[in-house]
């Protein structure tokens, strides 16, 4: 029995203000369905101005700049750790502890990202950029979103930019698919959802 694909796409993602009023997420899939305690959540935030990022204690968190001129993340202090960051470079993941307590400071305008969430000691996350064709392990879960070009996934379209698919292994089954640009500039990002 294969994993079934679930297609999304950024402009019907329900959407929910923050409460500081900063931006706005709009969430893609999140598992346990329902459940407040999540083991593994993937959503795109827009940030419209500066601001915290909200504390998630026992989440390791990562996010990618979809577009905008980016952010500025820092926090200092030894209960916080020390982060000094421009998410400034669109498919560039940065990885954090959501332990955290963040803040965030606009370069320009609006931006948006691409947020990945896992509770640690139960599952990880791996994301990446992928400019060329690739083969993926579909592993727990995992989500595939199209920034630029034309994907295929196992010889069929994948999804128009801005759009993509997720998944939720709740099987042991692992499938192998191929994913392949056809021509051009292409940008892809691929978040893994792993064990531990």
């Amino acid at each position: 029995m294969s994993i079934e694909r679930n297609a999304f796409h950024f402009d019907t993602l329900p959407v929910s203000p923050w409460r500081n009023g900063g931006g706005e997420t709009r969430e893609i899939f999140s598992f346990p369905v329902g459940a407040t305690a999540f083991d593994w959540r993937a959503s795109i935030a827009t940030i419209a101005q500066d601001g915290p990022f909200s504390a998630f204690p026992g989440i390791d968190r990562s996010i990618t700049l979809l577009s905008g001129a980016g952010v500025h993340l820092f926090a200092t202090g030894e209960s916080s750790g020390e982060v000094d960051h421009l998410l400034s470079s669109p498919g560039e993941p940065f990885a954090f502890s959501g332990d955290t307590a963040l803040d965030s400071r606009l370069l320009a305008d609006v931006t948006t990202d691409f947020n990945i969430m896992t509770r640690r000691g139960v599952c990880h996350s791996s994301v990446v950029a992928k400019r060329q064709s690739f083969a993926l392990n579909t592993g727990l879960g995992g989500v595939l979103y199209v920034l630029s070009g034309q994907w295929l996934l196992n010889g069929k379209p994948l999804a128009e930019p801005r759009g993509g698919v997720w998944w939720n292994s709740v099987s042991a089954a692992d499938e192998q698919w191929q994913i392949s640009h056809e021509q051009g500039d292409g940008l892809l990002l691929w978040a893994a959802i792993l064990p531990g």
